[in-house]
């Protein structure tokens, strides 16, 4: 589970972490948070997992992100990935 801080709503954050995550054969979701961060749920092997979070550092090219926080998930099984 990750949490992405700066400007990241509203920038295609969302939809291009999907494409990421679907490119990396990751699964999970990326919902905006009312307090302006985007919640990114990664299902998949570390290797994935790290290959996604160095792309969360950098996001799309309108998004400005000050920080990105890692901490275990909940067991969960999504299947494919989806935004909200």
């Amino acid at each position: 589970m990750f949490t992405v801080h700066g400007r990241v709503q509203g920038v295609w954050f969302r939809d291009s972490t999907r494409r990421e995550a679907e490119r990396l054969a990751i699964s999970g979701h990326a919902i905006n948070l009312p307090n302006g961060n985007v919640e990114v749920l990664a299902v998949g092997a570390a290797a994935q997992l790290d290959a996604l979070e160095a792309w969360l550092h950098e996001g799309p090219p309108m998004a400005r992100v000050t920080k990105v926080e890692r901490r275990p998930a909940e067991a969960a099984e999504p299947r494919g990935f989806t935004i909200g």
